[in-house]
């Protein structure tokens, strides 16, 4: 089983499933040839050698000329930190000259998912320029220390809002002072709103739905000022109300 889900990680890294079974067979010894790889994988030597020659181009094994050709893998952290410097040169590359999407400013966009809700809670924190307000678990803002980390040192206004404030990075003190924090008391504190993501960027942006860490979390996000603005409203309305209650 670990195997597999080790083959099946590797496929998103750009190795075939052959290709894959292989790599993972040369990382478990030392050296191998063609025929030795062949026996130990029960693949036919015909394939094993299109994939060895593939697993070279790829960068994840190296030759060893001797009497015989033999195969030696790349170390796991080696092939992977290559193969993802190689897709961001890529992915910039794409960015730069690919076609640009036209994007409805006035439309709704449903992301379904929690991977793809993170995502997109992800490239949105990375995009702020100002400011965001961001209403979360503070184990769900905790996540995000390192977009909100970058906001803090380019100097954005970032707004947290939670039921557990006081703990959230509670170790780092300097990031904390570059933060405003607002917790909700516990007698506003309803048991649906522990699933609830809310995010303002830029008073442009908004994300917002229900998030338990599965493939059925589904948000809503859109640029479409009539709703930014009432979701805006609605939750200066929430921060009024929790200063009103921290003063009792």
């Amino acid at each position: 089983m670990e195997e597999a889900l080790l083959i099946e990680k590797l496929l998103l890294f750009g190795l075939g499933r052959q290709e894959a079974a292989i790599y993972l067979c040369l990382l478990k010894n030392s050296e191998l040839t063609g025929y030795e790889v062949a026996k130990l994988t029960g693949i036919s030597r015909s394939n094993v050698y299109n994939s060895l020659a593939s697993l070279v181009e790829h960068g994840a094994a190296y030759v060893s000329e001797g009497a015989s050709t033999r195969y030696t893998a790349v170390c796991l952290k080696e092939f992977c930190d290559n193969r993802l410097r190689f897709l961001k040169d890529v992915g910039a590359y794409l960015v730069e000259n690919g076609p640009k999407p036209i994007i409805p400013s006035e439309g709704y966009i449903t992301v379904e998912g929690y991977g793809h809700i993170c995502d997109k809670i992800h490239h949105m924190l990375l995009g702020a320029e100002k400011r965001i307000y961001f209403s979360a678990t503070g184990a769900f803002l905790e996540m995000w220390k390192e977009e909100i980390s970058e906001l803090v040192r380019r100097g954005s206004k970032v707004v947290l809002i939670s039921e557990d404030s006081s703990n959230i990075f509670s170790e780092q003190k300097e990031l904390r002072e570059g933060i405003i924090f607002y917790e909700i008391p516990e007698n506003m504190d309803a048991a649906d709103r522990k699933r609830q993501v809310r995010l303002i960027i830029d008073s442009e942006y908004v994300l917002t739905g229900e998030v338990e860490g599965t493939s059925n979390d589904t948000c809503l996000y859109s640029a479409q000022k009539n709703f930014v603005n009432v979701f805006k409203d609605a939750m200066r309305n929430e921060i009024e109300l929790i200063k009103l209650k921290g003063k009792r």
